[in-house]
């Protein structure tokens, strides 16, 4: 009876989110479902008002999973040999781009240590650009502030979500061009062994992908292997389609909005002004620095500038490939390009966090010594 009334209540919560989310994509904004969604989620998990029984840690999270697992297929169905082109084409530029995000998130952590209360190791693991996922339990790990780092990452993703699509907004526009989706809309009878053939690759990609405790194995296992189910039955002389609507996609945004903002709750800002105001700057300032650089790519490049922009930005694989998916950019590259920069993230910043703080627990010993 519990697990039903929980259920119920996650619904109901998602429905009056979608509602809000249905309301601003009529305003033409892309991935208005997804950034509708995100704004009454937290505004009514900040309010918590009598009529809304929800935990405070948010909606349980396989309604996320469920969200990403849908984004996986529908990016796997896109996923085909001129992802790789790309790659092969851009590959300098893309691990350039890579370096510049590590400098900008050292920097932003840097201005987080320097002008907030918090220790230098939380500031470091609450910038990293790692995913929401990830860096909190390696923060555990090296002894940082993990609470803190929650916080400021969920802020972080919450900044990126609202600020990339209405800047390209802005910018562009509503976009036309690029890639038309695969989905088709109306059921047939024979789609139906299509479908249930890549439902199963995609839960034997996110299974094995989260064995093997690659980020964000819901969306990535399953498009890797969705991706390579197609790929397969092609070689076999036969076109697997499935019955895969476009309002699936919306579905994925409502959920993956919903779970984001229900983790908000008043107790998370209580005595956190300063440090959330710095963090908000430096965030900012980080977003900003990113989108710059996608510009200067995009100009210098074949690469498109929506593709460039979403694919560098320190937001989400999922809510950066969602956004892909609706402003119709390239999805797969800019997965892979998000998924590249979540592991060099997790690869390389952590373990530099630990030899920063040796030396600064070195040099706070001299100091005392000498004193």
């Amino acid at each position: 009876m519990k697990e039903n009334s929980v259920f119920f209540q996650c619904v109901f919560f998602m429905a009056v989110c979608g509602a809000c989310g249905f309301l601003i994509s009529l305003t033409g904004v892309p991935v208005g479902w997804m950034i509708g969604t995100l704004l009454m989620a937290a505004f009514l998990s900040i309010m918590s008002p009598k009529w809304l029984k929800m935990p405070q840690t948010g909606i349980p999270v396989h309604w996320l999973l469920i969200g990403q697992g849908i984004l996986g297929i529908e990016l796997g169905m896109k996923l085909n040999d001129s992802v790789f082109y790309i790659f092969k084409e851009n590959w300098l530029t893309v691990m350039m781009m890579l370096l510049l995000s590590l400098f900008f998130a050292l920097l932003s952590g840097l201005i987080l240590w320097k002008y907030s209360r918090l220790d230098m190791l939380t500031s470091f693991f609450a910038s990293a650009p790692g995913g929401l996922s990830a860096m909190p339990g390696m923060a555990e790990e090296a002894g940082a502030n993990t609470g803190m780092v929650s916080i400021i990452q969920t802020m972080r993703i919450f900044i990126v979500v609202l600020s990339i699509p209405i800047l390209l907004f802005m910018w562009i526009g509503n976009p036309v061009e690029h890639t038309v989706s695969p989905a088709v809309s109306t059921f047939e009878f024979k789609e139906l062994s299509g479908t249930v053939i890549l439902v199963l690759a995609a839960w034997f990609g996110s299974y094995l992908f989260k064995l093997l405790k690659f980020p964000a194995p819901w969306l990535i296992g399953t498009m890797i292997c969705v991706a390579m189910a197609k790929s397969f039955s092609f070689t076999a002389g036969y076109d697997l389609t499935a019955w895969w609507p476009p309002e699936f996609i919306i579905l994925s945004q409502i959920f993956i909005g919903a779970s984001i903002g229900s983790r908000f709750h008043k107790k998370m800002f209580i005595g956190l002004k300063e440090t959330l105001f710095v963090s908000f700057l430096s965030t900012t300032g980080l977003v900003l620095s990113m989108f710059l650089c996608a510009y200067l790519v995009s100009a210098a490049t074949d690469l498109p500038f929506i593709t460039s922009v979403l694919a560098f930005a320190p937001g989400g694989i999922a809510e950066m490939t969602t956004a892909a998916v609706v402003f119709h950019a390239d999805s797969a590259f800019v997965a892979a390009v998000q998924v590249l920069r979540v592991v060099a993230v997790c690869m390389i910043l952590p373990p530099f966090f630990r030899f920063l703080h040796v030396l600064e627990c070195k040099k706070k010993k001299q100091s005392r010594a000498s004193a």
